[in-house]
């Protein structure tokens, strides 16, 4: 996810590293806040897989900064990890909202829809935080007014999402003819 957010931040522009983090911590730090010690090492990996270059440019009040931009292998491979994102970042809701963030940088809407279905597809399968053995339970089958209020609002945020995704993959159907 980190990786991926890295990639697509610098897809849109040449940052430096204090204004990555800061860009990568409002799409997740609600979730988790990105250290440092992660982003760093992180950026190293892509750097040395050659999907970003680093350059040096004098600050304008501090110290110089090094800047980071994308290259043109670093541009493919967020469009191929867009186009073929893994399970996880299809069901894992706070991955699948990285893939959205940038799922604008895939060109061709037949394979934006491709992916958006694999998420429509997730989130009609049946499924609840709460079983009865093998069986899911619904928020109307619990006493419980806390798990009862957790059930409610998953309903509503996954009819919510379906509502969009379904609009949304056919605005795509459409373009993509």
């Amino acid at each position: 996810m980190l990786e991926l957010a890295i990639l697509g931040f610098l897809y849109d522009a040449p940052l430096h590293g204090y204004e990555l983090r800061k860009r990568i911590t409002a799409l997740t730090g609600h979730v988790k806040p990105v250290a440092e010690s992660t982003l760093y090492p992180a950026i190293k990996r892509l750097e040395k897989a050659s999907l970003l270059e680093r350059a040096t440019q004098p600050g304008s009040v501090a110290a110089p900064r090094h800047v980071l931009t994308l290259t043109e292998e670093g541009r493919r491979e967020l469009r191929r990890r867009l186009a073929e994102p893994a399970r996880r970042d299809i069901t894992d809701e706070n991955r699948w909202f990285t893939v959205l963030a940038f799922l604008r940088h895939l060109d061709d809407p037949i394979a934006q829809a491709a992916v958006l279905r694999r998420r429509l597809a997730f989130l009609e399968e049946p499924a609840s935080f709460f079983y009865d053995g093998d069986r899911p339970l619904c928020a109307e089958e619990l006493e419980d007014p806390f798990r009862r209020g957790i059930l409610t609002i998953a309903r509503a945020t996954s009819e919510a999402e379906l509502a969009w995704l379904r609009a949304t993959i056919d605005s795509l159907d459409e373009g993509g003819r």
